[in-house]
This record gives structure tokens, sequence and C-alpha cells, in this order.
């Protein structure tokens, strides 16, 4: 998908002064788009896992981090880890089953083939496992994470990135 089949967003590099709205979109989308996989005491150990400003904003910006907004705002976030790893990719209720994580994906996965990756993975999130296998994302293993006093289950997943010189003109 393009940027174009999304009028409403558009992407730009992270910033160190996006940490606390972006914070806020962390907390935000594990509280009210989770609840149907893991329980309130993993949102919370969740939660906590990132919770410090300064950290996360580190975190960021140790990656190749991108900001989706709408009409100026950031309403969703994701990040490259290395060349080839989908670190983080949160996006706020409001703006989730609208497009904006699929921009973000589509240009993390750009970035990472321009970066000389074959493939690029993720630790998905059960809420997010089907989001990934709907783009291309082969389930790999699954992972139990400890936070703080819980454990939290995840899918390592790949997808095989296509090379811009094997895309072929239609």
């Amino acid at each position: 998908m393009s940027a174009q089949a999304h009028p409403q967003f558009a992407l730009r590099p992270f910033l160190a002064e996006d940490a606390p709205v972006l914070a806020e979109i962390f907390r935000e989308s594990i509280t009210e788009l989770t609840g149907d996989d893991y329980s309130e005491a993993q949102q919370e150990a969740w939660i906590e896992s990132s919770d410090d400003v300064a950290g996360l904003a580190k975190r960021l910006a140790g990656a190749l981090t991108l900001v989706v907004t709408m009409q100026g705002s950031p309403v969703g976030f994701a990040s490259l880890a290395g060349k080839d790893k989908i670190d983080m990719l949160y996006v706020h209720p409001a703006a989730a089953g609208h497009g904006a994580a699929a921009m973000l994906v589509d240009a993390l996965e750009k970035l990472a083939g321009a970066r000389g990756a074959e493939k690029l993975k993720v630790d998905a999130s059960d809420t997010a496992r089907g989001f990934f296998e709907k783009r291309g994302y082969v389930p790999q293993q699954r992972n139990s994470i400890s936070l703080g006093d819980e454990w939290l289950a995840n899918t390592t997943m790949s997808k095989a990135l296509v090379k811009p010189e094997a895309v072929k003109p239609s």
C-alpha cells in the first residue's frame, strides 16, 4: 500500500520531543487493544517495561524510528532495530484499523530492503499476529517473555523481502 492509499496519514522521522506523546500512544495501545489476548496484570507489566519516557526516547533514537501523523499529530510509531527487525509497532486505538500500522510496516520493509536485509523479523504480540500474517509474515517460534512478575507470550515471525532489482515493471 502506498502513502496515497492513506491520504489522512503522513510519515516522518522520530524527533526527541515526540517521546512523551509516543509513550502515551504506547500505553493506550496496550490498554485498549490487547485486552482480548492479555490479562490486566500482563498489560500493566508490559506498560511498565517501557514506562520511562527518557528510556523510551533513547530506545527509539537508537533505532530507525518512524512516526505516523494525522493532521500533524502523532498517532503511531514503529522502529527498525539493526537492518532486519521491527522492534516496536504501536498505533493509537483511534487510528487502529485505518491503515496507520500498514503504512508504518510498508515503510520499514522498504527501508530494511534498502539496508540490504533479505528478510524482516518481528516478535509479534498475540494481538498483532493476525496483522502480520495478513502481510505475509510466517510464524517461526512461540516465545514466553518475563516482564516483572508476569509472563507474556509472543511469536517470532519473518517475511522474505523482495529485492528492488527483482521487481519487474507491470
